[in-house]
């Protein structure tokens, strides 16, 4: 197996929009690319990610298989690479470690010892969604630290052609709204009024890897998990979230 990538700080931000949620998973390498498919540790989220073949530079995957690896520690590697490296991964020939190698003003090889996992594959939850938005990562960065003065859960809706981020609690309330003709709002589709309520702290996480252009889409349906999608350069990466349950 031998994958180079153009630009290894790109490859860093899949990486960080998997590992804010994930701590060990295996990539799948295949004939159409690379993907990764996991639940986070409490299994309340879950994470999608794709990156096809015609994104690398080279892309040789031999035997088509599985790469068990940290992803804590596959992150910290990651965050070594500079602006202008180039990213190069293989395997050893024993195929006991995964070797990342950075290339600019210098080449720097990491070693990296692979975990025997032997997941299942995880299906993706089939849900027939009555509200899309798609917005600016910006705006939910701002609406979430809003968010956070209030309380440690958010709830996301949809009503009347407008996109709510709401929270309350002892200390307060807040209602962030979204329109069609707001700047940071690129479509709003809705059969009818959507209402749920989710963790801060995931959703903060599930966006980290975003740029404050980046367009997100949410997809949502009464009490049940929130789909959230992105994309960044020719990967992408899409989410489930499930609800909490809000008392009356």
């Amino acid at each position: 197996m031998e994958l180079v990538f153009e630009d290894a700080a790109v490859f860093k931000r899949y990486v960080d929009g998997i590992a804010v949620l994930v701590d060990e998973a295996e990539f799948i390498i295949d004939e159409k690319g690379l993907s990764l498919k996991a639940t986070d540790p409490s299994q309340i989220s879950l994470v999608d990610f794709y990156l096809p073949r015609k994104a690398f530079k080279k892309f040789d995957a031999g035997q088509s298989g599985k790469i068990g690896v940290d992803l804590n520690y596959f992150n910290q590697v990651m965050a070594r690479a500079k602006s202008g490296d180039q990213l190069e991964l293989s395997l050893s020939d024993d195929k006991s470690k995964l070797s990342a190698v950075f290339s600019g003003s210098a080449k720097r090889s990491f070693s990296i010892p692979l975990l025997d996992l032997n997941t299942a594959d995880l299906p993706l939850p089939r849900i027939d969604f009555d509200s899309e938005v798609t917005v600016k990562a910006d705006a939910l960065n701002d609406s979430f630290k809003d968010a956070n003065l209030i309380s440690t859960h958010i709830v996301l809706s949809v009503k009347a052609d407008s996109f709510l981020i709401s929270a309350a609690s002892s200390k307060g309330s807040l209602e962030n709204t979204y329109g069609k003709k707001d700047r940071s709002v690129v479509s709003i589709k809705s059969t009818s009024d959507t209402r749920a309520m989710f963790p801060l702290d995931y959703l903060v996480s599930i966006i980290k890897a975003t740029a404050s252009d980046t367009e997100v889409t949410l997809r949502l349906k009464n009490s049940a998990p929130v789909e959230i999608t992105y994309s960044i350069g020719e990967g992408r990466l899409q989410y489930f979230l499930a609800p909490r349950i809000e008392n009356d």
